[in-house]
């Protein structure tokens, strides 16, 4: 994909053109009916707000609009010369795309390691924090797990002893009124084993009610959950009701946290590191700053080792194509083609589509259909090989740039990878997204400056210094700078405020009965 900034062409008029073979500019300010701007040779006919695209020539109903040197759909009417090209005039349109798996698939040049200080497990992962976690095995035991994670707040005991971050309760909507062996069970089952086992929790207290589908003995006789062996289980019905439970939380709690405060941070390389791209509330913006400066950071993570996860399938439906051609494989290439074919089969099966995933924000902030929105989207996968593609929770057993299936939902999407193993998101935002998902400590980027002026308190980098000048490799190398600090234990935005204790969000899939 061409990196916009870099092979664009900033107009001192307030727009910019991102590839040379672009029949739209996108506007860097609001213009007015009347305004002349460079590039295009016929004052604007109406207004175009900011971050959204202009005609720069005169586009004919049914031809295909160009941006990023990419198609993002077809006119469905003419638009003249200088005219605000968006939903009322532009569709996605019929399109088709040349896989050519592995075609662009080069390896990047190794960079010198470089370390974090972070918690080493026992079976060789590395944390970027030391919570104890109470994982419910269904909705019916999650108020219980909130009792248990307040009383541990007020216990004394549990206060004095140093090294842990906290007591996440970890609640959700399911786990029971579904099927114990379809697809969505055992996505389920992914997901709470893939949460048990992550580096980020010293220590997993799994709560269930007793009688639920996703039975807890189930999950426990499935394999050994915590290598380190620092995991206990009850259910509130076999303890003998909620005050009985949150007794004896409270005990066995103590004493996994007197395992888990043995851990101390010390040094370990960034190949440790495992770090999922996530964007959120996109603007016209995202494709152009914040999303490519990630991606330049994701490719220095690479080529020191780390592990990247690219996810929402949704959003990069029609661009695809860029991602198959960085395949290591044809197995990694068909992979994630087949789950192309599954989600176009589940939109179909239950009378969606794929265009539908742009939201109204998305729309406001300037963009229009989802191969747009796809092609801003990839860009925070950088340019490394595509080392292997994943289910939703999967765990990520591959080194390097990887991709893992999931809804475009953001809290969803980033439960799936944090139970495939991320132990830090960075997070792109136009629109102003704001979230924390414990136990992995949430990074957020600012795609213009106006949002991150706005909301300043809960934006931790501005990538909209990049329209200022600032490059994209000047903005991913301050990116990675961040994700070292924060894995090494510094704070970001969402932490301070205390967000992560409602985003956990395990994917649905199948009835619920």
């Amino acid at each position: 994909m061409a990196k916009p900034v870099k092979e664009g062409v900033l107009m001192a008029s307030g727009v910019i053109r991102l590839h040379g073979s672009d029949n739209v500019v996108i506007a860097l300010q609001d213009l007015s009916a009347g305004s002349k701007v460079e590039g295009v040779d016929s004052p604007l006919p109406g207004p175009v707000p900011r971050g959204h695209k202009i005609a720069a020539r005169a586009i004919a109903a049914g031809e295909q609009v160009v941006r990023y040197g990419q198609i993002i759909g077809q006119a469905t009417a003419n638009i003249p010369v200088g005219a605000h090209v968006h939903s009322h005039n532009l569709g996605m349109g019929p399109h088709s795309s040349d896989y050519a798996i592995g075609s662009e698939c080069r390896p990047l040049p190794p960079l010198e390691p470089r370390s974090f200080m972070g918690f080493h497990r026992a079976d060789g992962s590395v944390g970027t924090r030391n919570y104890l976690g109470i994982l419910t095995s269904v909705n019916c035991s999650g108020s219980v797990a909130r009792f248990i994670a307040e009383a541990a707040e007020k216990d004394l005991v549990l206060a004095s002893i140093p090294g842990i971050d906290g007591v996440v309760p970890i609640v959700h909507g399911t786990g029971c009124g579904m099927s114990g062996t379809n697809e969505g069970y055992q996505t389920l089952m992914r997901t709470l084993k893939g949460y048990a086992r992550n580096p980020n929790f010293g220590g997993i207290l799994l709560v269930g009610l007793g009688c639920e589908v996703m039975q807890v003995p189930d999950l426990v006789g499935q394999g050994r959950l915590r290598p380190d062996g620092n995991f206990r289980y009850m259910t509130i019905q076999g303890e003998g009701g909620t005050r009985a439970t949150i007794e004896r939380a409270l005990k066995v709690l103590r004493e996994m946290a007197e395992v888990a405060g043995r851990a101390v941070r010390a040094p370990a390389p960034v190949s440790k590191l495992v770090v999922g791209l996530q964007c959120g509330g996109s603007d016209g913006y995202s494709g152009i700053t914040a999303n490519p400066a990630l991606g330049h950071a994701s490719d220095l993570l690479v080529r020191m080792g780390g592990t990247t996860i690219l996810s929402e399938t949704p959003e990069i439906y029609g661009a695809e194509h860029l991602l198959t051609r960085r395949a290591v494989s044809c197995e990694v290439g068909e992979t994630l083609l087949e789950r192309i074919r599954w989600w176009e089969d589940y939109t179909a099966r239950n009378d969606g589509e794929m265009d539908n995933n742009p939201s109204p924000g998305n729309k406001r902030g300037g963009l229009t259909t989802i191969l747009e929105k796809s092609l801003g989207a990839v860009a925070k996968g950088g340019t490394a090989p595509l080392s292997g593609v994943y289910k939703f929770a999967e765990p990520i057993t591959t080194p390097g740039f990887v991709y893992m299936d999931s809804p475009g939902y953001d809290p969803c999407s980033v439960t799936g990878q944090i139970a495939s193993g991320a132990t830090l998101i960075v997070f792109t935002t136009g629109r102003g997204s704001v979230s924390g998902y414990k136990p992995s400590p949430c990074i957020k980027l600012a795609t213009n400056s106006e949002m991150y002026a706005r909301m300043k308190e809960d934006m931790d980098i501005n990538c909209g210094d990049v329209l200022d000048g600032v490059s994209i490799e000047a903005k991913g190398e301050e990116i990675l700078e961040k994700i070292i600090a924060v894995a090494s234990g510094q704070q970001t935005l969402s932490e301070e405020l205390g967000f992560g204790g409602a985003e956990f969000v395990p994917w649905q899939i199948g009835a619920v009965m």
